[in-house]
């Protein structure tokens, strides 16, 4: 049986009114992230599965704009939530009355070196992200530059003009890598070891990215030879077929955790607490671990390929207090030194 077309249209106008109305009943929250654009489809859906009534509607930038725009952003807050942004930072926003306490249904489950250790806690973690180098073999044995196997290993001749590695100011990469070796060799208010390894590494810097990624992407696509970089974005450029090798430098691997607060002052509480409790549950740490060799809750992760067993027992023993109460000297020093290779602001 065939409609008229004016019954045809009146119906497809109610239909739209009907699903309009439904839209308009989704609570929106507005997540500030630093999680990779090729991740967010999956934690989106994962969530809505659960609470199909709230609409995820994604800020995202790299980890040092981001926290540059929450903290800009202080006397007139925008953000809901904040996911998938370095503990450093969250632990910054903290110290400045940014976050709003929250203990989510899975707390217990996260490992207490993964979490904020007030209760209730301001931020919890999700993954580790820690550093790995990228390196070209194939534009290696054209040039002749050997496979390095430490910090120390960059420093020499032959990588001059074939290191590219992240901005710490923009790119929580960038500042993991710049916070371990301060760890590692001492600070000393600029005067430390960590420093004098980081003069001679620059002078082998062709470039700083504003972006974790894109020195691993810029060694996978050959057009530099080194790309110091995270796991995450090495394993997903090797599956591809880059001809890169994964290297884990055998002083100790900066890191950070991709973490989760609400953001104090939003409107949305409840909804915040249902993502809050979502982004802590197993079915989360699951889809973290399909990226991540290391979740907050233990035990979840299945071994990554290329990432070694140990990978673990590798990362050095960060501080996120420390670095959040240091980062403004810390970015200052480091911008004064060597910002000069840096790649122009878009």
């Amino acid at each position: 049986m065939r409609f008229p077309s004016s019954l045809r249209r009146a119906l497809a106008a109610a239909l739209a009114l009907v699903a309009g109305a439904a839209l308009a009943q989704k609570t929106p929250l507005l997540v500030y992230t630093a999680l990779e654009t090729d991740q967010l489809k999956a934690y989106q859906e994962g969530f809505n599965k659960v609470y199909p009534d709230i609409e995820l509607k994604w800020v995202r930038d790299s980890t040092g704009v981001i926290t540059a725009k929450l903290l800009a952003e202080k006397a007139n807050p925008q953000a809901d939530v904040v996911m998938g942004v370095a503990a450093s930072s969250l632990a910054l926003l903290d110290k400045n009355g940014m976050l709003e306490p929250y203990k989510p249904l899975n707390a217990d489950a996260i490992m207490a070196a993964y979490r904020d250790k007030k209760n209730p806690p301001a931020w919890f973690g999700m993954d580790v992200w820690g550093a790995t180098v990228c390196f070209n073999t194939v534009e290696a044995q054209k040039k002749n530059i050997p496979k390095p196997e430490s910090w120390k290993d960059l420093l020499k001749p032959a990588y001059k003009g074939q290191i590219v590695m992240p901005n710490p100011a923009s790119s929580g990469t960038g500042f993991f890598d710049v916070t371990a070796w301060l760890t590692l060799w001492g600070d000393k208010e600029g005067k430390g070891d960590g420093w004098k390894f980081m003069d001679g590494l620059h002078e082998n810097i062709a470039q700083y990215t504003h972006s974790g990624s894109k020195p691993c992407n810029m060694a996978a696509s050959g057009e530099y030879v080194v790309g110091i970089s995270f796991e995450y974005r090495a394993n997903t450029n090797k599956a591809k077929g880059a001809p890169i090798d994964l290297v884990f430098p055998k002083e100790g691997l900066g890191w950070d955790l991709e973490s989760f607060g609400i953001h104090k002052g939003t409107k949305h509480l409840d909804a915040a607490k249902k993502l809050a409790d979502w982004a802590s549950s197993k079915d989360a740490m699951l889809l973290y671990g399909k990226n991540f060799a290391i979740t907050a809750q233990p035990g979840v992760a299945a071994p990554l390929p290329n990432v070694p067993k140990d990978y673990e027992q590798r990362l050095v023993k960060m501080d996120f207090a420390w670095a959040a109460d240091n980062r403004e000297r810390i970015l200052a020093e480091w911008t004064k030194r060597y910002n000069a290779k840096s790649e122009p602001k878009k």
